[in-house]
């Protein structure tokens, strides 16, 4: 088989670097790739969201599938562009990533699904919105309901933050239209964990879950990320908190997709609230999270092809997914400064060491290669150091083993990675 993944992340490096290990593939491209994808693909320099030239390289190349890495391909109709053109898409139609391109969408059909979730309003007026919070009271949470790369939620502590947090979004418009429209919800409490399931429009296929962290600074401080780490199997998500997930939310909203003539043919991101009442659902997205992608593709024992091309398919009722009896953790390597301002084109030396310890796969994020040869970050994000073991304390231990290699003086991470499960 011809792939094409698109996108140039450590999600999109974890893919190809799962996807290279099958039997069925022929000849693999990820655009635009970077210089770890390189390694195991060939990279071609197309931006992500350019659809039709995507479509146009996949045509030429006799592409037999094409794996949509982040949200924004699928926003903006990448799967349709393909199914127009006659080539298979693992991913969602545009109108089913609406899941993803607006939380108020995802509330309206969980809340016709009947998925337990945290109460929830919509504002246009950002005068509304705050008389809705000081009416409420804090902790509180404000979104954006449009794509914000991860960064348009604000848990506010007080009325006062909430209000700060919707003038920016809706007035200051610090994340452009995409604060247009902003949801306050309840503040749920507990422990957060990424669920993920394979779907082909009809049945879901359990895919595993991780639990990432968001804040930049140990101990949970700090402003928001993209995500600094993660691990799986996450202890507090059981089998029996599984099944529930599935029965109460992805198979009721998979449903509902159908019934509504937009049914969700991909990856299901399901991110979930485990609360002294059970598990509630805090949003979804419609592609592999990242880090989780990574804790998620060390584990699997199973060819990650045939899986992808059952969800397009519609063959995951047969099908069955089977994994290593192992933990994983991921260390995102960020640059200085991230999530605001930082460096670009360091070098990063001793990769090669640190890929080298038993248990230890490097995926790169936001890196390149100069004309010399060396390794730069290009990005905020720049490296996954995934760690593997019988225990999550060795897997840590194998993480943090590797990141103490590497020789990158402005480059930092989070040093207490699973710190809730340990």
């Amino acid at each position: 088989m011809k792939v094409l993944v698109v996108g140039g992340g450590g999600r999109e490096h974890a893919l190809c670097w799962a996807i290279a290990a099958s039997p069925l593939l022929d000849t693999l491209w990820c655009a635009p790739g970077n210089a770890g994808i390189a390694e195991v693909a060939e990279c071609v320099p197309i931006g992500a969201e350019d659809i039709p030239a995507l479509v146009a390289f996949a045509k030429d190349k006799a592409v037999d599938l094409v794996v949509c890495g982040p949200e924004g391909p699928l926003t903006l109709g990448l799967a349709d562009a393909c199914a127009a053109a006659g080539i298979k898409c693992f991913g969602p139609s545009q109108a089913a990533a609406r899941l993803e391109g607006s939380k108020a969408f995802t509330r309206e059909v969980a809340d016709a699904a009947g998925a337990p979730g945290a109460r929830w309003a919509r504002f246009t007026d950002p005068a509304a919105a705050k008389a809705y919070v000081r009416e409420q009271g804090a902790p509180i949470v404000v979104k954006a309901d449009g794509l914000a790369a991860g960064k348009g939620v604000v848990v506010a502590a007080s009325v006062e933050e909430a209000e700060a947090a919707i003038t920016d979004i809706m007035e200051s418009r610090i994340h452009g239209e995409s604060g247009a429209v902003v949801l306050v919800e309840e503040c749920l409490v507990g422990q957060e964990v990424s669920f993920f399931a394979l779907c082909d429009g009809s049945t879901a296929l359990p895919l595993g879950a991780a639990q990432d962290h968001k804040r930049v600074g140990d101990g949970d401080t700090g402003p928001n990320t993209g995500g600094m780490g993660a691990y799986s199997p996450p202890p507090v998500f059981t089998d029996a908190l599984r099944d529930e997930v599935m029965a109460r939310t992805v198979n009721p909203v998979l449903a509902e997709m159908a019934r509504r003539g937009t049914p969700f043919r991909g990856v299901l991101f399901v991110g979930l609230m485990i609360t002294a009442e059970g598990p509630r659902l805090i949003e979804f997205n419609v592609r592999f999270g990242d880090p989780e992608c990574q804790a998620l593709m060390v584990r699997l024992r199973s060819d990650l092809l045939p899986a992808l091309l059952a969800a397009c398919d519609g063959e995951l009722a047969s099908f069955d997914l089977r994994w290593e009896k192992l933990h994983s953790l991921v260390v995102v390597m960020a640059a200085k400064g991230y999530p605001g301002a930082y460096a670009k084109c360091t070098e990063i030396r001793s990769l090669e060491r640190a890929a080298q310890i038993p248990g230890v796969q490097v995926f790169h994020a936001g890196t390149a290669r100069r004309e010399d040869g060396a390794l730069v970050a290009t990005g905020g994000r720049v490296l996954g150091v995934t760690g593997t073991g019988a225990t999550l304390e060795q897997a840590q231990a194998a993480a943090y083993a590797a990141v103490d290699v590497i020789d990158w003086p402005e480059g930092f991470c989070r040093r207490d990675i699973g710190w809730r499960a340990l």
